[in-house]
């Protein structure tokens, strides 16, 4: 396995500007690292952010996959370009305010470490940059629903 080059613009982008250096859960560092991008993309008209979220989708699977191949390892644990873009989906038309930043959160992480069916069986199964991003976004899907849900309800 090579190690990753956070000199290269690519590799900065997979590791989530080095949060998914993180010695230990880099996943939850990456999704962290993802919040400060998700206050400024959330100021935006609705349709913008879907916009936005779809290039950094798009871009993923590329990103994912080139420094997949580059670091010889299918979805090394420091990638985590994949939370930013399932951290994204989870809060997509979220509403405003540090508890449902914290929701958002910690619902993405939760579907994302649990990866509950067909999440964990598609993660077993898809590889390259889609099956990289495939599972994050599956988990951000089932975030989304659950917060939107619990802001319907309050």
């Amino acid at each position: 396995m090579n190690r990753p080059d956070l000199k290269n613009p690519v590799h900065l982008l997979a590791f989530g500007f080095g949060s998914g250096l993180a010695p230990v859960a880099p996943g939850t560092f990456g999704t962290l690292a993802a919040v400060p991008p998700y206050l400024l993309l959330a100021r935006l008209p609705l349709a913008a952010y879907l916009a936005v979220l779809a290039g950094v989708i798009l871009a993923g699977v590329w990103i994912c996959g080139r420094t997949s191949r580059d670091l010889g390892v299918h979805d090394h644990g420091g990638i985590v370009w994949d939370e930013f873009a399932g951290f994204f989906v989870t809060m997509t038309a979220a509403p405003q305010g540090a508890f449902w930043v914290a929701a958002g959160f910690l619902l993405f992480r939760l579907f994302d470490i649990l990866k509950p069916w067909p999440i964990g069986w598609l993660d077993r199964r898809v590889k390259g940059g889609v099956g990289i991003m495939l599972d994050d976004l599956l988990a951000g899907l089932y975030g989304w629903v659950v917060l939107q849900l619990a802001a319907a309800w309050s």
